[in-house]
Protein backbone atom coordinates (compact mmCIF):
# COMPACT_ATOMS: atom_id res chain seq x y z
CA UNK A 1 0.00 0.00 0.00
CA UNK A 2 1.18 3.49 -0.79
CA UNK A 3 1.69 5.82 2.12
CA UNK A 4 -1.24 8.20 2.78
CA UNK A 5 -0.58 11.92 3.14
CA UNK A 6 -0.91 12.72 6.81
CA UNK A 7 1.49 15.53 7.68
CA UNK A 8 0.87 18.88 5.96
CA UNK A 9 3.39 21.67 6.48
CA UNK A 10 2.39 25.23 5.58
CA UNK A 11 5.31 27.57 4.94
CA UNK A 12 4.36 31.13 5.84
CA UNK A 13 1.47 32.76 7.62
CA UNK A 14 -0.46 35.87 6.63
CA UNK A 15 -3.84 35.60 4.94
CA UNK A 16 -2.83 32.74 2.63
CA UNK A 17 -1.16 30.60 5.27
CA UNK A 18 -3.85 30.92 7.88
CA UNK A 19 -6.70 30.45 5.38
CA UNK A 20 -5.04 27.18 4.36
CA UNK A 21 -4.56 26.16 7.99
CA UNK A 22 -8.16 27.06 8.86
CA UNK A 23 -9.66 25.01 6.02
CA UNK A 24 -7.41 21.98 6.48
CA UNK A 25 -7.77 21.84 10.27
CA UNK A 26 -11.51 22.48 10.26
CA UNK A 27 -12.49 20.21 7.36
CA UNK A 28 -9.86 17.43 7.57
CA UNK A 29 -8.33 17.90 11.01
CA UNK A 30 -9.21 14.36 12.12
CA UNK A 31 -7.20 12.87 9.26
CA UNK A 32 -4.30 15.35 9.04
CA UNK A 33 -1.49 16.79 11.12
CA UNK A 34 -1.39 20.47 10.11
CA UNK A 35 1.69 22.55 11.01
CA UNK A 36 2.29 26.16 10.01
CA UNK A 37 5.70 27.79 10.31
CA UNK A 38 6.09 31.56 10.26
CA UNK A 39 8.41 34.19 11.64
CA UNK A 40 7.39 37.33 13.46
CA UNK A 41 10.49 38.93 11.91
CA UNK A 42 9.04 38.63 8.39
CA UNK A 43 6.21 40.99 7.50
CA UNK A 44 3.34 40.26 5.15
CA UNK A 45 1.99 42.37 2.31
CA UNK A 46 -1.23 42.73 4.31
CA UNK A 47 -3.10 45.04 1.95
CA UNK A 48 -5.61 42.52 0.57
CA UNK A 49 -8.51 44.07 2.44
CA UNK A 50 -11.35 43.89 -0.09
CA UNK A 51 -13.09 40.69 -1.13
CA UNK A 52 -15.82 39.24 -3.33
CA UNK A 53 -18.90 37.19 -2.28
CA UNK A 54 -17.20 33.80 -2.51
CA UNK A 55 -15.55 34.50 0.86
CA UNK A 56 -19.00 34.53 2.49
CA UNK A 57 -19.52 30.93 1.41
CA UNK A 58 -15.98 29.94 2.48
CA UNK A 59 -16.77 31.23 5.96
CA UNK A 60 -20.09 29.39 6.03
CA UNK A 61 -18.37 26.15 5.03
CA UNK A 62 -15.92 26.53 7.89
CA UNK A 63 -18.65 27.56 10.34
CA UNK A 64 -17.15 30.99 11.00
CA UNK A 65 -19.53 33.32 12.82
CA UNK A 66 -19.95 36.51 10.77
CA UNK A 67 -20.50 38.80 13.72
CA UNK A 68 -17.38 37.54 15.50
CA UNK A 69 -15.39 37.84 12.28
CA UNK A 70 -16.49 41.44 11.62
CA UNK A 71 -15.81 42.42 15.21
CA UNK A 72 -12.33 40.86 15.25
CA UNK A 73 -11.23 42.30 11.88
CA UNK A 74 -12.85 45.76 12.01
CA UNK A 75 -14.81 44.63 8.98
CA UNK A 76 -17.51 46.33 6.93
CA UNK A 77 -19.86 45.10 4.20
CA UNK A 78 -19.15 45.48 0.50
CA UNK A 79 -21.63 45.45 -2.38
CA UNK A 80 -19.33 46.33 -5.27
CA UNK A 81 -16.64 48.62 -6.64
CA UNK A 82 -17.10 52.16 -7.84
CA UNK A 83 -14.92 52.89 -10.89
CA UNK A 84 -14.13 56.56 -11.30
CA UNK A 85 -12.48 58.04 -14.42
CA UNK A 86 -11.91 54.62 -15.96
CA UNK A 87 -14.14 55.11 -18.99
CA UNK A 88 -13.03 58.73 -19.27
CA UNK A 89 -12.38 61.67 -17.01
CA UNK A 90 -15.53 62.50 -15.06
CA UNK A 91 -17.36 59.32 -16.10
CA UNK A 92 -18.07 56.88 -13.26
CA UNK A 93 -20.00 53.66 -12.75
CA UNK A 94 -20.43 51.02 -10.06
CA UNK A 95 -19.75 47.33 -10.69
CA UNK A 96 -22.02 45.55 -8.23
CA UNK A 97 -22.07 41.93 -7.10
CA UNK A 98 -25.64 41.18 -8.01
CA UNK A 99 -27.49 40.13 -11.13
CA UNK A 100 -28.94 42.91 -13.23
CA UNK A 101 -32.56 42.55 -14.29
CA UNK A 102 -33.99 39.21 -15.33
CA UNK A 103 -32.76 36.95 -18.12
CA UNK A 104 -34.84 34.66 -20.32
CA UNK A 105 -33.94 31.29 -21.81
CA UNK A 106 -32.51 32.83 -24.98
CA UNK A 107 -30.77 36.02 -23.97
CA UNK A 108 -29.63 38.18 -21.11
CA UNK A 109 -31.45 41.14 -19.63
CA UNK A 110 -29.15 43.57 -21.45
CA UNK A 111 -31.00 42.80 -24.71
CA UNK A 112 -34.36 43.86 -23.24
CA UNK A 113 -32.73 46.89 -21.67
CA UNK A 114 -31.17 48.00 -24.98
CA UNK A 115 -34.51 48.00 -26.79
CA UNK A 116 -36.23 49.76 -23.87
CA UNK A 117 -33.43 52.36 -23.81
CA UNK A 118 -33.92 52.96 -27.56
CA UNK A 119 -37.62 53.49 -26.84
CA UNK A 120 -36.79 55.97 -24.07
CA UNK A 121 -38.47 53.95 -21.32
CA UNK A 122 -35.38 52.56 -19.54
CA UNK A 123 -33.02 54.23 -17.11
CA UNK A 124 -29.38 53.43 -16.51
CA UNK A 125 -28.46 49.73 -16.70
CA UNK A 126 -27.57 49.76 -13.01
CA UNK A 127 -31.08 50.88 -12.04
CA UNK A 128 -32.15 47.24 -12.38
CA UNK A 129 -29.52 45.79 -10.03
CA UNK A 130 -30.42 45.68 -6.34
CA UNK A 131 -26.82 45.57 -5.11
CA UNK A 132 -25.82 48.56 -7.19
CA UNK A 133 -28.77 50.66 -6.07
CA UNK A 134 -28.14 49.67 -2.44
CA UNK A 135 -24.45 50.58 -2.70
CA UNK A 136 -25.20 53.96 -4.25
CA UNK A 137 -27.73 54.59 -1.49
CA UNK A 138 -25.14 53.51 1.12
CA UNK A 139 -27.55 50.90 2.46
CA UNK A 140 -27.20 47.29 3.58
CA UNK A 141 -29.20 44.57 5.31
CA UNK A 142 -29.32 40.80 5.22
CA UNK A 143 -32.27 39.66 3.13
CA UNK A 144 -34.05 36.28 3.22
CA UNK A 145 -32.71 33.51 0.96
CA UNK A 146 -29.41 35.32 0.41
CA UNK A 147 -31.32 38.01 -1.44
CA UNK A 148 -28.44 40.49 -1.35
CA UNK A 149 -25.03 39.45 -2.66
CA UNK A 150 -22.22 40.92 -0.59
CA UNK A 151 -18.61 40.59 0.51
CA UNK A 152 -16.40 42.32 3.07
CA UNK A 153 -13.72 44.90 3.71
CA UNK A 154 -11.44 44.02 6.63
CA UNK A 155 -8.03 44.49 8.20
CA UNK A 156 -5.84 41.75 6.66
CA UNK A 157 -3.46 41.58 9.63
CA UNK A 158 -6.35 41.16 12.05
CA UNK A 159 -7.88 38.54 9.75
CA UNK A 160 -4.70 36.44 9.91
CA UNK A 161 -4.80 36.63 13.72
CA UNK A 162 -8.47 35.67 13.74
CA UNK A 163 -7.82 32.64 11.54
CA UNK A 164 -4.80 31.64 13.61
CA UNK A 165 -7.00 31.39 16.71
CA UNK A 166 -9.60 29.48 14.70
CA UNK A 167 -7.00 27.07 13.26
CA UNK A 168 -5.29 26.37 16.56
CA UNK A 169 -8.69 25.71 18.12
CA UNK A 170 -9.18 23.01 15.46
CA UNK A 171 -5.81 21.39 16.04
CA UNK A 172 -3.34 23.20 13.79
CA UNK A 173 0.12 23.78 15.26
CA UNK A 174 2.13 26.98 14.79
CA UNK A 175 5.92 26.94 14.79
CA UNK A 176 7.92 30.16 15.15
CA UNK A 177 11.00 30.35 12.96
CA UNK A 178 12.60 31.48 9.72
CA UNK A 179 13.09 28.99 6.91
CA UNK A 180 16.80 28.80 6.09
CA UNK A 181 16.71 25.91 3.61
CA UNK A 182 14.26 23.72 1.72
CA UNK A 183 15.48 20.13 1.79
CA UNK A 184 14.60 17.89 -1.16
CA UNK A 185 14.42 14.12 -1.42
CA UNK A 186 17.32 12.89 -3.59
CA UNK A 187 15.30 10.15 -5.31
CA UNK A 188 12.44 12.20 -6.78
CA UNK A 189 13.15 15.87 -5.99
CA UNK A 190 10.09 16.26 -3.77
CA UNK A 191 10.31 18.44 -0.68
CA UNK A 192 11.42 16.43 2.34
CA UNK A 193 11.64 19.07 5.05
CA UNK A 194 12.00 22.74 5.90
CA UNK A 195 15.13 23.59 7.83
CA UNK A 196 14.74 26.52 10.21
CA UNK A 197 17.43 28.96 11.29
CA UNK A 198 17.37 27.23 14.68
CA UNK A 199 18.53 24.04 12.99
CA UNK A 200 15.20 22.27 13.46
CA UNK A 201 13.84 20.32 10.50
CA UNK A 202 10.09 20.16 9.82
CA UNK A 203 9.39 17.05 7.80
CA UNK A 204 6.12 16.57 5.94
CA UNK A 205 4.28 14.53 3.35
CA UNK A 206 2.97 17.64 1.58
CA UNK A 207 3.96 21.31 1.68
CA UNK A 208 1.95 24.47 0.98
CA UNK A 209 4.02 27.48 -0.07
CA UNK A 210 2.58 30.66 1.43
CA UNK A 211 5.89 32.54 1.47
CA UNK A 212 4.57 35.32 -0.75
CA UNK A 213 6.52 36.68 -3.67
CA UNK A 214 9.69 35.04 -2.33
CA UNK A 215 8.18 31.66 -3.33
CA UNK A 216 10.80 29.77 -1.31
CA UNK A 217 9.47 26.31 -2.08
CA UNK A 218 7.62 26.44 -5.40
CA UNK A 219 10.27 28.54 -7.17
CA UNK A 220 13.56 28.79 -5.32
CA UNK A 221 13.63 25.10 -4.44
CA UNK A 222 11.57 23.49 -7.22
CA UNK A 223 12.32 25.98 -10.04
CA UNK A 224 8.77 25.84 -11.37
CA UNK A 225 9.02 28.91 -13.62
CA UNK A 226 6.93 32.06 -14.01
CA UNK A 227 4.83 33.38 -16.89
CA UNK A 228 4.71 37.18 -17.02
CA UNK A 229 1.56 39.05 -18.07
CA UNK A 230 3.08 42.51 -17.72
CA UNK A 231 2.62 43.29 -21.44
CA UNK A 232 -1.14 43.19 -20.81
CA UNK A 233 -1.08 44.56 -17.27
CA UNK A 234 1.80 47.08 -17.21
CA UNK A 235 1.39 48.24 -13.60
CA UNK A 236 4.24 46.81 -11.53
CA UNK A 237 4.29 48.83 -8.32
CA UNK A 238 2.05 50.05 -5.53
CA UNK A 239 2.36 52.44 -2.63
CA UNK A 240 -0.01 51.81 0.28
CA UNK A 241 -0.91 53.69 3.45
CA UNK A 242 -3.62 53.64 6.11
CA UNK A 243 -5.53 56.78 7.08
CA UNK A 244 -7.93 57.82 9.80
CA UNK A 245 -11.62 57.70 8.90
CA UNK A 246 -13.26 61.04 8.25
CA UNK A 247 -16.71 59.77 7.21
CA UNK A 248 -18.96 56.76 7.81
CA UNK A 249 -17.88 53.64 5.88
CA UNK A 250 -19.63 53.15 2.55
CA UNK A 251 -20.54 49.62 1.39
CA UNK A 252 -18.27 49.66 -1.66
CA UNK A 253 -14.63 49.97 -2.65
CA UNK A 254 -13.51 53.00 -4.65
CA UNK A 255 -11.17 52.61 -7.63
CA UNK A 256 -10.07 55.97 -9.00
CA UNK A 257 -8.13 56.04 -12.27
CA UNK A 258 -5.24 58.52 -12.39
CA UNK A 259 -2.90 59.57 -15.21
CA UNK A 260 -0.86 56.34 -15.21
CA UNK A 261 -2.22 54.58 -12.15
CA UNK A 262 -5.32 53.86 -10.12
CA UNK A 263 -6.06 54.51 -6.47
CA UNK A 264 -8.02 52.36 -4.06
CA UNK A 265 -9.98 53.37 -1.00
CA UNK A 266 -11.26 50.64 1.31
CA UNK A 267 -13.38 51.77 4.29
CA UNK A 268 -13.08 49.80 7.54
CA UNK A 269 -14.69 50.50 10.90
CA UNK A 270 -11.63 52.20 12.36
CA UNK A 271 -9.66 53.44 9.37
CA UNK A 272 -9.37 53.53 5.58
CA UNK A 273 -6.98 51.47 3.45
CA UNK A 274 -5.45 53.45 0.59
CA UNK A 275 -3.07 52.66 -2.20
CA UNK A 276 -1.90 53.66 -5.66
CA UNK A 277 -1.16 50.94 -8.23
CA UNK A 278 1.07 52.34 -10.98
CA UNK A 279 3.42 51.52 -13.85
CA UNK A 280 6.98 52.48 -12.95
CA UNK A 281 7.82 52.92 -16.64
CA UNK A 282 5.34 55.81 -16.76
CA UNK A 283 5.57 57.21 -13.23
CA UNK A 284 8.38 57.44 -10.67
CA UNK A 285 8.09 56.13 -7.12
CA UNK A 286 8.36 59.64 -5.68
CA UNK A 287 5.66 60.93 -8.01
CA UNK A 288 3.36 58.03 -7.13
CA UNK A 289 3.83 58.58 -3.40
CA UNK A 290 3.15 62.29 -3.77
CA UNK A 291 0.06 61.66 -5.88
CA UNK A 292 -1.34 59.24 -3.34
CA UNK A 293 -0.71 61.58 -0.41
CA UNK A 294 -2.28 64.51 -2.27
CA UNK A 295 -5.49 62.47 -2.67
CA UNK A 296 -5.98 61.14 0.85
CA UNK A 297 -9.08 62.04 2.85
CA UNK A 298 -7.63 61.61 6.35
CA UNK A 299 -4.39 61.78 8.32
CA UNK A 300 -1.86 59.02 7.60
CA UNK A 301 -1.49 56.47 10.39
CA UNK A 302 1.93 55.24 9.22
CA UNK A 303 4.50 55.88 6.52
CA UNK A 304 3.58 54.78 2.99
CA UNK A 305 4.85 51.32 1.96
CA UNK A 306 6.28 50.52 -1.47
CA UNK A 307 5.36 47.17 -3.02
CA UNK A 308 6.89 45.72 -6.21
CA UNK A 309 5.22 43.01 -8.26
CA UNK A 310 5.09 41.38 -11.65
CA UNK A 311 1.70 40.31 -12.93
CA UNK A 312 1.61 36.71 -14.04
CA UNK A 313 1.46 33.19 -12.68
CA UNK A 314 3.62 30.27 -11.70
CA UNK A 315 3.82 27.74 -14.56
CA UNK A 316 2.47 25.13 -12.16
CA UNK A 317 0.44 25.91 -9.06
CA UNK A 318 0.99 22.34 -7.86
CA UNK A 319 4.46 20.93 -8.48
CA UNK A 320 5.55 17.58 -7.02
CA UNK A 321 4.43 17.62 -3.35
CA UNK A 322 4.17 21.40 -3.12
CA UNK A 323 1.17 23.66 -3.66
CA UNK A 324 1.52 27.43 -4.15
CA UNK A 325 -1.16 29.51 -2.42
CA UNK A 326 -1.38 33.29 -2.47
CA UNK A 327 1.37 35.48 -3.88
CA UNK A 328 3.71 32.52 -4.31
CA UNK A 329 1.35 31.26 -7.05
CA UNK A 330 1.35 34.52 -9.02
CA UNK A 331 -0.03 38.02 -8.91
CA UNK A 332 -3.03 39.79 -10.36
CA UNK A 333 -3.43 43.38 -9.30
CA UNK A 334 -6.28 43.93 -6.81
CA UNK A 335 -8.52 45.84 -9.21
CA UNK A 336 -11.46 43.44 -8.78
CA UNK A 337 -10.53 42.20 -5.28
CA UNK A 338 -9.77 38.66 -6.47
CA UNK A 339 -6.56 37.97 -4.50
CA UNK A 340 -8.24 36.31 -1.51
CA UNK A 341 -10.64 34.47 -3.83
CA UNK A 342 -7.67 32.87 -5.61
CA UNK A 343 -6.21 31.83 -2.25
CA UNK A 344 -9.52 30.28 -1.31
CA UNK A 345 -9.92 28.52 -4.65
CA UNK A 346 -6.51 26.86 -4.57
CA UNK A 347 -7.21 25.61 -1.05
CA UNK A 348 -10.66 24.26 -1.90
CA UNK A 349 -9.50 22.80 -5.22
CA UNK A 350 -6.73 20.98 -3.36
CA UNK A 351 -9.21 19.59 -0.82
CA UNK A 352 -11.49 18.34 -3.61
CA UNK A 353 -8.53 16.61 -5.31
CA UNK A 354 -6.81 15.60 -2.08
CA UNK A 355 -4.68 12.50 -2.72
CA UNK A 356 -6.02 9.40 -0.98
CA UNK A 357 -2.53 7.95 -1.12
CA UNK A 358 0.65 9.16 -2.73
CA UNK A 359 0.32 11.94 -5.28
CA UNK A 360 -1.02 11.00 -8.71
CA UNK A 361 0.12 12.94 -11.81
CA UNK A 362 -3.48 12.86 -12.99
CA UNK A 363 -4.62 14.83 -9.93
CA UNK A 364 -1.78 17.31 -10.30
CA UNK A 365 -2.49 17.90 -13.98
CA UNK A 366 -6.21 18.40 -13.38
CA UNK A 367 -5.54 20.82 -10.54
CA UNK A 368 -3.19 22.89 -12.68
CA UNK A 369 -5.60 22.84 -15.63
CA UNK A 370 -8.42 24.21 -13.49
CA UNK A 371 -6.18 26.75 -11.77
CA UNK A 372 -4.78 27.99 -15.08
CA UNK A 373 -8.25 28.39 -16.58
CA UNK A 374 -9.56 30.36 -13.62
CA UNK A 375 -6.60 32.68 -13.39
CA UNK A 376 -6.62 33.35 -17.15
CA UNK A 377 -10.29 34.32 -17.12
CA UNK A 378 -9.83 36.63 -14.14
CA UNK A 379 -6.78 38.09 -15.90
CA UNK A 380 -8.92 38.82 -18.97
CA UNK A 381 -11.56 40.53 -16.86
CA UNK A 382 -8.97 42.82 -15.28
CA UNK A 383 -7.37 43.64 -18.64
CA UNK A 384 -10.86 44.59 -19.90
CA UNK A 385 -10.89 47.66 -17.62
CA UNK A 386 -7.72 49.01 -19.22
CA UNK A 387 -8.45 48.02 -22.82
CA UNK A 388 -12.06 49.17 -23.20
CA UNK A 389 -11.63 52.84 -22.38
CA UNK A 390 -12.20 56.16 -24.07
CA UNK A 391 -9.18 57.74 -22.38
CA UNK A 392 -6.46 59.12 -24.65
CA UNK A 393 -5.18 61.85 -22.33
CA UNK A 394 -1.85 60.24 -21.35
CA UNK A 395 0.72 57.93 -22.90
CA UNK A 396 -0.23 55.22 -20.41
CA UNK A 397 -3.91 55.20 -21.37
CA UNK A 398 -3.09 55.39 -25.09
CA UNK A 399 -0.94 52.29 -24.67
CA UNK A 400 -3.70 50.43 -22.81
CA UNK A 401 -6.41 51.36 -25.26
CA UNK A 402 -4.46 50.20 -28.30
CA UNK A 403 -2.52 47.24 -26.89
CA UNK A 404 -3.19 43.71 -28.22
CA UNK A 405 -5.02 41.49 -25.73
CA UNK A 406 -5.37 37.70 -25.26
CA UNK A 407 -7.52 36.03 -27.90
CA UNK A 408 -9.93 34.85 -25.21
CA UNK A 409 -10.62 38.46 -24.21
CA UNK A 410 -10.69 39.79 -27.78
CA UNK A 411 -13.40 37.24 -28.60
CA UNK A 412 -15.52 38.29 -25.61
CA UNK A 413 -15.23 41.98 -26.52
CA UNK A 414 -16.06 41.36 -30.19
CA UNK A 415 -19.00 39.14 -29.31
CA UNK A 416 -20.51 41.73 -27.00
CA UNK A 417 -19.90 44.61 -29.41
CA UNK A 418 -21.48 42.78 -32.34
CA UNK A 419 -24.32 40.83 -30.67
CA UNK A 420 -24.71 41.91 -27.03
CA UNK A 421 -24.07 38.34 -25.87
CA UNK A 422 -21.83 37.30 -22.98
CA UNK A 423 -21.22 33.60 -22.62
CA UNK A 424 -19.87 31.92 -19.51
CA UNK A 425 -17.27 29.34 -20.39
CA UNK A 426 -16.84 26.43 -18.00
CA UNK A 427 -16.77 27.53 -14.38
CA UNK A 428 -15.78 31.15 -14.95
CA UNK A 429 -15.96 33.35 -11.87
CA UNK A 430 -17.57 36.42 -13.43
CA UNK A 431 -20.90 36.33 -15.25
CA UNK A 432 -23.15 39.41 -14.95
CA UNK A 433 -20.02 41.41 -14.19
CA UNK A 434 -18.89 41.32 -17.82
CA UNK A 435 -21.80 43.33 -19.18
CA UNK A 436 -21.75 45.67 -16.18
CA UNK A 437 -18.12 46.60 -16.81
CA UNK A 438 -18.30 46.64 -20.61
CA UNK A 439 -21.31 48.95 -20.55
CA UNK A 440 -19.75 51.01 -17.78
CA UNK A 441 -16.58 51.41 -19.82
CA UNK A 442 -18.62 52.61 -22.79
CA UNK A 443 -18.88 49.49 -24.97
CA UNK A 444 -22.42 49.45 -26.38
CA UNK A 445 -23.59 46.48 -28.50
CA UNK A 446 -24.64 47.20 -32.07
CA UNK A 447 -27.85 45.18 -31.79
CA UNK A 448 -30.00 43.16 -29.43
CA UNK A 449 -31.46 39.66 -29.73
CA UNK A 450 -34.46 39.50 -32.14
CA UNK A 451 -36.50 37.60 -29.53
CA UNK A 452 -36.94 40.90 -27.69
CA UNK A 453 -39.07 42.20 -30.57
CA UNK A 454 -41.65 39.51 -29.82
CA UNK A 455 -42.67 41.71 -26.89
CA UNK A 456 -45.00 44.58 -27.57
CA UNK A 457 -43.90 48.01 -26.42
CA UNK A 458 -46.48 47.85 -23.63
CA UNK A 459 -45.25 44.40 -22.51
CA UNK A 460 -41.64 45.54 -22.53
CA UNK A 461 -42.49 48.68 -20.58
CA UNK A 462 -44.33 46.58 -17.97
CA UNK A 463 -41.48 44.06 -17.80
CA UNK A 464 -38.85 46.76 -17.28
CA UNK A 465 -41.09 48.68 -14.89
CA UNK A 466 -41.78 45.65 -12.69
CA UNK A 467 -38.06 44.97 -12.25
CA UNK A 468 -37.40 48.61 -11.41
CA UNK A 469 -40.29 48.64 -8.94
CA UNK A 470 -39.06 45.47 -7.26
CA UNK A 471 -35.58 46.94 -6.86
CA UNK A 472 -37.01 50.19 -5.50
CA UNK A 473 -39.08 48.31 -2.94
CA UNK A 474 -36.13 46.22 -1.78
CA UNK A 475 -33.81 49.22 -1.47
CA UNK A 476 -36.41 51.03 0.62
CA UNK A 477 -36.41 48.09 3.09
CA UNK A 478 -32.65 48.29 3.67
CA UNK A 479 -31.02 50.20 6.50
CA UNK A 480 -28.19 52.67 6.36
CA UNK A 481 -24.96 50.67 6.15
CA UNK A 482 -23.31 52.27 9.18
CA UNK A 483 -26.46 51.89 11.29
CA UNK A 484 -26.93 48.23 10.32
CA UNK A 485 -23.26 47.46 10.92
CA UNK A 486 -23.46 48.99 14.39
CA UNK A 487 -26.50 46.81 15.17
CA UNK A 488 -24.70 43.67 13.96
CA UNK A 489 -21.62 44.42 16.03
CA UNK A 490 -23.71 45.12 19.12
CA UNK A 491 -24.84 41.50 18.98
CA UNK A 492 -21.36 40.07 18.42
CA UNK A 493 -20.94 39.23 22.08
Amino acid sequence: MQKPLKKIVIAGGGTAGWMAAAALSRLMGKELDVTLVESEQIGTVGVGEATIPTLVFFHRLLGIDEKAFLSATQGTYKLGIRFENWRDLGKDYLHAFGVTGKDCWACGFQHFWMRARDMGIAGDFGDYCLERRAAESEKFSHLPNNGLNYAYHFDASLYAKFLRNFSEHHGATRVEGKISQVLLRPDDGHVRALKLDSGRELEGDFFIDCTGMRALLIEKALHTGYESWSHWLPCDSAVAVQTASVAPPVPYTRSIARESAWQWRIPLQHRVGNGLVYASSYQSDDSASEQLQENLAGNMLADPRLIRFQTGRRRKQWNKNCLAVGLSSGFLEPLESTSIHLIQQNIMRFLRLFPAREISPVEVDEFNRQADFEMERIRDFIILHYKVTEREDTEFWRYCRHMPVPDTLATKIDMFRETGHVYREGNELFVDSWQQVMLGQGLMPKRYHPLVDSMSEKELEEFIGQIKSSVDTSVARLKNHEVYLREILAGAG
